[in-house]
């Protein structure tokens, strides 16, 4: 068995989708891992993939033309998501000593798509145990975003610019980047997933955002905000509070309709 490794990002798991199909090595003899094993397989070689910009965008414009761009971006987001614990699966094309992991499960994915006469249904087909869980990562990923586009709270710091921390399980700023840079423009903003320590960065008046790492990100300045947003945050959450009716506080349903985590991110339970 020869298992690549790989970045758990979308050019790394693409990068090593492309070096495994070009070793001729076999399918059926091909695992890709997105991490480092925690226990190193006994007659396994394992090769190191360096992503390569160049063959991820291959892989990207087979997966475009073949599939079709609602397949591509249902993949796309499956590889954002933060992996649960190791799901094992019965022998499909590689050994039972190894899990279904999202990046063997999209490898497989498409060699199950790219031998189907219309490989643009292969989402429908749930029956096929790595398309199932390449579906399921999708829907948390997409489900935890569309919570965020909804929870997510900008805060305007004394230099003007919109701040707005967030702690998602899963990797989704690229997703809240397209939408909040379509919505706003023409604002200076910021997005921080405090978990993964990295910050989307727009610039009002351009298009595109940029993501990098913010490990380093001064936590003062992020929290010295201008007195107009002070002044909102007490308007704010003294609405919140005039709309309480005490006899009818309900905060099971509460916590159903905007989940405890997400809460801490919000002024008006912060307050």
């Amino acid at each position: 068995m020869y298992v690549f490794i790989c970045e758990d990002t979308i050019d790394g798991i693409f990068t090593a989708v492309y070096n495994a199909w070009d070793s001729h090595l076999g399918h059926k003899n091909i695992y890709i891992l997105a991490k480092e094993p925690e226990n190193y397989e006994l007659f396994c070689e394992y090769i190191r993939v360096e992503t390569d910009l160049e063959k991820s965008k291959k892989v990207a414009d087979t997966i475009k033309r073949r599939l079709g761009v609602t397949v591509y971006t249902t993949l796309c987001e499956a590889i954002m998501a933060e992996e649960p614990c190791p799901k094992k699966t019965s022998r499909m094309n590689a050994a039972d000593t190894f899990s279904i992991t999202k990046a063997d499960a999209f490898y497989r994915t498409l060699l199950y798509a790219f031998s189907m006469e219309n490989p643009t249904r292969i989402m429908e087909c749930l029956g096929n145990p790595y398309v199932l869980y390449l579906f399921e990562l999708s829907r948390n990923v997409h489900t935890e975003a569309h919570h965020l586009l909804g929870f997510l709270r900008f805060q305007e710091l004394q230099n003007g610019i919109l701040f707005a921390e967030t702690h998602p399980k899963n990797y989704v700023l690229p997703i809240l980047g397209d939408h909040f840079s379509d919505r706003l423009p023409g604002e200076n903003f910021m997005i921080y997933d405090k978990n993964r320590k990295l910050a989307l960065i727009h610039r009002a008046g351009i298009k595109n955002f940029l993501i990098t790492d913010a490990s380093s990100i001064n936590q003062e300045m992020i929290h010295n905000y201008s007195a107009s947003e002070l002044e909102y945050q007490k308007l704010w959450c003294g609405f919140f509070e005039s709309i309480t009716i005490e006899a009818r506080k309900n905060p099971k349903l509460q916590n159903q309709n905007i989940p405890k985590r997400f809460q801490k991110d919000a002024v008006e339970f912060q307050k």
